[in-house]
């Protein structure tokens, strides 16, 4: 006769074989067999047997989708791993659909490769219809000087003598010449000190004879300079953009030449290449024919750097604008229509 030990642990061993069996019969009958789909309930539950439930479907991801790629054609060999891209962490493939060029668009003609569109009727367009009409009467003028020279006002004359050294030039070293000219004929000063206003525009003439101005007040005296000496108005845009190196909000120049945009800043004495080191977000653009707001940059083939990113060490200071101030005026005072 067995002791009661004995028949305890026959017992134990008895329950541990059937759980086993048990075990392995619900692993094989996992219905996950090719098409990862559900089983047919009437071949898990038999007749009658409503109460009973189908057994749960296991699968995984990269299963999924090797069926996926069984349904698209792609072959039994054809090995794709999901992987979690952040910070949506949703399951994609490891290697990235190619973009077709065909889809990417082109870039603009206007300075940073952007595109721009005629800008709606704001305080922008209205000091830049004073200053059109400011240019035509200083037209008059400077045809007096070159008829009369003798009573010809001493700043217009300096002008003229500007016009005259970038006439004498071509090419780069024209936009040199009207750059520095002007840089060096104007001191910083902001339109709150010099007129206790927030923002002005003021006339080339005008800055000449003051000998002051802020940053569209260079930017507008070199447009009508080159515009003076023959430069293409419509190689020519005065620009609004945010100074993101400085946080503010600046004007300069932009001319064209042999197809490529060249920045003239007050804040330095050589040109700029318009690329991503100036570290600008471009806002306006302005010429002969209007005003106009640039598109988001969506076309650049290089976007702008971070914000705040440290300015260029070495570059030559014209030494016409603190570096501190950042170029910026009262700019940051107008209504900007974005």
């Amino acid at each position: 006769m067995k002791s009661r030990f004995a028949r305890r642990r026959q017992g134990i061993l008895t329950f541990a074989a059937a759980m086993l069996v048990s075990l392995t019969g619900a692993t094989t009958s996992v219905a996950f067999a090719s098409d990862l789909g559900p089983a047919d309930p009437a071949e898990i539950a038999p007749a009658g047997a409503d109460t009973i439930q189908a057994p749960a479907t296991f699968f995984t991801i990269n299963a999924v989708l090797a069926k996926l790629d069984r349904e698209r054609g792609r072959g039994p060999n054809a090995v794709r791993l999901a992987a979690l891209t952040p910070p949506s962490s949703t399951a994609t493939d490891a290697a990235p659909e190619p973009v077709s060029p065909a889809v990417v668009p082109p870039l603009g003609n206007e300075p940073f490769g952007l595109f721009a569109f005629r800008a709606p009727d704001n305080d922008i367009w209205r000091k830049w219809r004073a200053v059109e009409a400011d240019l035509v009467k200083e037209q008059s003028v400077l045809e007096r000087c070159g008829s009369t020279p003798a009573s010809c006002p001493s700043h217009a004359a300096q002008f003229l003598r500007l016009v005259g050294a970038v006439k004498a030039k071509s090419g780069r070293a024209q936009l040199e010449e009207v750059n520095l000219g002007v840089n060096t004929a104007i001191r910083y000063v902001s339109d709150l000190v010099q007129h206790r206003e927030l923002d002005r525009w003021s006339s080339p003439l005008a800055s000449f004879a003051t000998g002051k101005g802020d940053c569209e007040d260079y930017a507008i005296a070199k447009y009508a300079a080159l515009r003076q000496a023959g430069f293409p108005d419509a190689d020519m845009r005065l620009l609004l953009v945010r100074d993101r190196t400085v946080r503010q909000d600046h004007a300069v120049l932009a001319a064209r030449l042999d197809g490529r945009w060249l920045i003239l800043d007050n804040r330095w004495a050589g040109l700029r290449e318009d690329n991503g080191e100036l570290n600008f977000a471009p806002l306006f653009a302005i010429n002969h024919d209007g005003v106009h707001l640039f598109a988001k940059p969506y076309a650049k083939a290089a976007p702008l750097t971070a914000e705040a990113a440290p300015a260029a060490a070495g570059a030559e200071w014209a030494g016409s604008e603190p570096a501190e101030a950042g170029g910026g005026g009262s700019l940051s005072t107008l209504t900007l229509v974005l």
